[in-house]
């Protein structure tokens, strides 16, 4: 009698099992899903999205499939459903068409780091997205930085290449993230790294690698790194905003003096809403400027053209004022620095920081003849765009000088450093800027000397394996 019970009991697990693989494999759809695998039952695909490559190039888990199934395939990454695009025309489309077609979305570990407060509940919100844009456009915008941020931002990176000349090595990825998290922390809550006991910046210098890293909360893990620095970080706003509201007449003229000042009369605004945001704007900031700046620094040392070029044209900004010790203008940024800009739009191109940019569909949409379901998240993936040899010759080179003949009609929809359409980075001018007046700074008054490492991989984000290390010395010592 049991063995007969045992029998049914067997036979209806296979039954189920069996049904419940091929729903995995075969998920429903209004249409005919885009080519590709589910890959393994609720882990799908992401070990093989999270293997490292020793290269610059696109990720080999992107490139292999675009090669086998076209520029739009499907996949499952951390449990999740995603269509991944690499299809120029269509991604122009869904970006141009936001809040309809798609919404903003984060992974989840992003999600967990900001403690609820993710895509979904600004999305819900829209008076959010416009208020927080229109905040961070105030701090670190266009006006912004022509008024006030642009001598700053000279003083803060004069202040640390002299730091930096009387060093033996420097590790510029862990420099550059520390300088650039100091500033940004500064501007927004008054933050002085010397008087607050611990310099946290400069732990954060693979924030992004960890990030990307599977959310398992166990010491010695890249992700549990992510979550203690994380809360050394909010520790110290926290501590920031509670010293603010017990002392009203403490006026910074910051971020945050702001913020306070808005609780007021925007109800979203809760102390942990302040507290988690502030966060995620440091994080958005510093580490994908960090790993540009440090990709461009390795390629300008490399190539010593690009870099005789990008001091003449700096020495040239210097000869040309009446007063030499004066600092930067708005006016020398705009209109001295072409062959700059250049290099910059280069080092954004190349770097590709970010291995997707997520939305998640509202609708169904159709693309080449496919359905994306409502409900999944697609991946734009830039690398995919800025480094494809049909629209960028030899695109792996390191050549400002393409950029001398590109047409905006090709980057529109092909280079999207900071995203596309209504919701693109509203941090994108203060990322040149910082890097502008960097360059500036170094070729005019040090020399650089790689020293070890430097090897760029993609774990899928851009990192340099055991790090770039470089000597930094000031031009008169020699």
């Amino acid at each position: 009698m049991w063995s007969v019970w045992l029998s049914v009991i067997s036979g209806l697990l296979i039954v189920f099992s069996t049904h419940w693989l091929y729903r995995w494999r075969n998920p429903k759809c209004n249409g005919k899903l885009p080519p590709g695998s589910m890959g393994f039952p609720l882990i799908g695909e992401t070990l093989s999205f999270m293997v490292s490559n020793k290269s610059i190039d696109t990720p080999l888990f992107v490139k292999k499939r675009m090669e086998k199934y076209g520029p739009v395939f499907r996949t499952s990454l951390v449990g999740r459903p995603v269509v991944v695009s690499s299809d120029p025309e269509f991604n122009y489309q869904v970006f141009q068409q936001e809040g309809k077609l798609v919404e903003r979305w984060y992974m989840d570990s992003f999600s967990k780091l900001l403690h609820g407060l993710d895509a979904s509940g600004i999305n819900a919100h829209k008076n959010i997205h416009k208020y927080l844009r229109n905040m961070i456009l105030g701090t670190f915008g266009t006006e912004a930085l022509k008024e006030k941020l642009l001598p700053k931002l000279e003083d803060a990176i004069n202040e640390k290449l002299q730091c930096w000349s009387k060093l033996s090595s420097l590790e510029v990825k862990k420099g550059t993230s520390a300088m650039i998290f100091d500033f940004t922390a500064a501007q927004l809550f008054s933050y002085e790294p010397n008087k607050s006991g611990e310099n946290i910046g400069e732990s954060f210098d693979n924030f992004l690698e960890g990030l990307m890293a599977f959310p398992i909360n166990i010491p010695g893990t890249a992700y549990h790194k992510c979550l203690q620095n994380q809360k050394a970080a909010v520790k110290i706003i926290t501590n920031t905003l509670e010293e603010r509201k017990r002392n009203p007449e403490i006026r910074k003229g910051d971020f945050l003096d702001q913020i306070l000042a808005d609780m007021k009369t925007e109800s979203f605004l809760t102390e942990k809403f302040i507290i988690y945001m502030m966060f995620g704007l440091i994080l958005a900031s510093f580490e994908t400027i960090s790993a540009t700046l440090t990709l461009a620094i390795k390629l300008i040392t490399d190539n010593p053209k690009v870099l005789q070029e990008l001091t003449e044209e700096h020495e040239a900004i210097l000869n040309n004022r009446e007063d030499a010790e004066s600092g930067l203008t708005w006016k020398e940024y705009k209109y001295s620095m072409t062959f700059t800009h250049n290099v910059i739009n280069e080092s954004l191109r190349l770097a590709s920081v970010a291995p997707g940019i997520l939305r998640r569909t509202l609708q169904d949409i159709q693309v080449n003849g496919y359905t994306i379901p409502k409900g999944w998240t697609l991946m734009v993936v830039p690398s995919a765009l800025q480094l494809n040899p049909r629209t960028y010759e030899d695109p792996l080179a390191f050549n400002p000088w393409r950029w001398q003949d590109i047409s905006a009609n090709v980057t529109a929809k092909n280079f999207i450093p900071f995203g596309a359409g209504m919701t693109s980075c509203a941090g994108a001018d203060f990322s040149k800027v910082l890097m502008a007046v960097f360059f500036h700074a170094l070729v005019t008054k040090y020399r650089c000397t790689a020293i070890k490492g430097g090897e760029v991989i993609r774990s899928p984000a851009l990192g340099f394996g055991n790090g770039f290390h470089i000597q930094v010395e000031a031009k008169h010592d020699g």
